[in-house]
């Protein structure tokens, strides 16, 4: 695996010449020809000449031996070099050499997804509901009316719900909190009464309860691993569904303590963090993106992340891992050390800076107006990752949809969390004062990210996401005061 140089160095380049008034640390100067040492930060290029040649060129030191891991990065290098460099012929691309967001294309595959799917998928038979998620999701960031599918996922959501609680991946399988999750999340995305009320919250209530570990996670189903993924999924339904925190008396968790369902789980988490920084799937396991993620989301419902994130996480360590999961010159993101870049990561690790931003900065007063600062130091390269989403992740072909890289196919799979990330990316969050609510305190506003060299088009901005919850934010605070306005069973 080459040793990658630091995007962190590259952006502090960026600041200097901003404070100098240069605009964005971008050079219209050609690129000249004399070897790397006098090899200009930007490049110049007939179609494209504000490309920094940070995304461009080979990272300057590489290991010379070489391994089935250090070729398969060298060919991820240089594809991506290629559709970073603004070549993409006939891919009509702006003025720093970005493509624009193929919308419309994106929507139509998505749309194919919720149909009729071909054989092919049978093994994924057990993950309908994530397929579901994928989609509406992708769909309500892209802008698409969603509520269409009401109906029909109403209908399939009573199919998949068992009367002990919960959903199962598909008609008559056991009920899993993962799929669980992913359930729960589709019927806030589309919304409405009838989708609310097909949720069975008694039956649910009582499922967690018996999923609870004493003092702990949960398990993902009964008898199941219990790992963060558990706590993550646990800790979202419980407070999207406003259900009661209690443990019944005769559950096993219960106890002469009076635990109750979140009790031990920000422990729990914190013996999750790994020797790297990173967050592993349980303690004494590999650190990984996904898992860092549903870390953060959990003690993010637990309290606010300013207040919580410091006293159960060494910040610094952490901040230092993901930090070096972003490459260059792809821009993308990896998920593990030593692994590729992936589009998938641009949410599991990009989805993080948010939560991690907002832990570092002041809550601002609810009725404050004042817009969040986007001139803030940020701790990784959006526009690095932008420019290896819209540049790398995109299928330009009929097909349509997001992919892993650029000479993978697209799924579903990909272009919902590749445009999470996308989300992420070009807006910033804020955290909020509390507003009186016991079981949410605090609450996140978004809003656009705007900075002096932006380099998609306006109109490829995709819809703000929730940091935590990771549906659209108004979905959320919909789904929520639904449930406030209507306490118990």
């Amino acid at each position: 695996m080459p040793i990658k140089t630091s995007l962190a160095r590259a952006r502090q380049r960026s600041v200097v010449q901003r404070r100098r008034n240069i605009p964005a640390g971008y050079s219209s100067r050609p690129r000249e020809k004399s070897g790397m040492a006098g090899v200009s930060l930007y490049q110049e290029s007939p179609q494209a000449p504000l490309i920094p040649d940070l995304f461009t060129t080979e990272a300057p030191i590489k290991d010379s031996r070489a391994t089935e891991t250090s070729t398969k990065q060298d060919l991820v290098e240089a594809t991506c070099r290629a559709h970073l460099a603004g070549y993409q012929e006939p891919v009509p691309v702006n003025r720093y050499g970005v493509p624009s967001l193929d919308r419309k294309r994106h929507i139509r595959y998505l749309e194919k997804h919720l149909g009729i799917l071909p054989g092919a998928y049978r093994g994924s038979d057990a993950s309908r509901p994530w397929i579901l998620y994928w989609c509406l999701n992708g769909l309500a960031l892209l802008g698409a009316d969603v509520s269409k599918y009401r109906d029909g996922l109403v209908a399939t959501a009573r199919s998949m719900q068992n009367e002990s609680g919960g959903f199962g991946g598909g008609f008559g399988q056991q009920s899993h909190l993962a799929t669980t999750y992913a359930m729960v999340l589709s019927l806030a995305i589309v919304g409405g009464e009838a989708a609310y009320q097909v949720i069975d919250r008694r039956a649910m209530w009582k499922w967690l309860c018996a999923l609870k570990v004493p003092y702990s996670g949960f398990q993902l189903t009964l008898g199941g691993e219990t790992d963060v993924r558990g706590a993550y999924c646990a800790a979202v339904i419980i407070t999207l569904l406003k259900l009661p925190l209690d443990l019944p008396v005769d559950t096993p968790s219960a106890g002469s303590e009076r635990p109750n369902l979140f009790t031990g789980l920000a422990d729990y988490v914190r013996h999750c963090q790994t020797f790297e920084g990173g967050i592993a799937a349980k303690p004494d396991a590999e650190a990984h993106g996904a898992y860092a993620f549903c870390a953060l989301g959990c003690l993010a419902v637990l309290d606010a992340p300013h207040r919580i994130f410091p006293r159960y996480l060494d910040m610094p360590r952490l901040i230092s891992w993901l930090s070096s999961r972003q490459y260059a010159p792809e821009g993308g993101l990896s998920g593990r050390t030593n692994k590729l870049v992936d589009g998938c990561y641009s949410h599991w690790v990009g989805g993080c800076w948010p939560l991690i931003e907002v832990a570092i900065h002041e809550p601002a007063m609810a009725t404050s107006s004042e817009p969040p600062s986007s001139n803030l130091d940020d701790l990784y390269s959006r526009e690095g990752l932008i420019r290896y989403i819209l540049c790398c992740a995109q299928d330009r072909t009929e097909r349509g949809g997001m992919r892993d890289k650029p000479y993978q196919p697209s799924d579903a799979y990909h272009t919902c969390y590749v445009l999470n990330g996308l989300s992420s990316a070009q807006h910033v969050t804020r955290i909020l004062s509390s507003d009186g609510d016991e079981m949410a305190p605090w609450t996140y506003e978004v809003q656009p990210h705007h900075d002096e060299a932006q380099v998609f088009n306006e109109e490829d901005r995709v819809s703000p996401i929730d940091p935590v919850y990771v549906i659209p934010e108004g979905k959320r605070r919909d789904i929520m005061s639904y449930f406030s306005s209507r306490p118990g069973f």
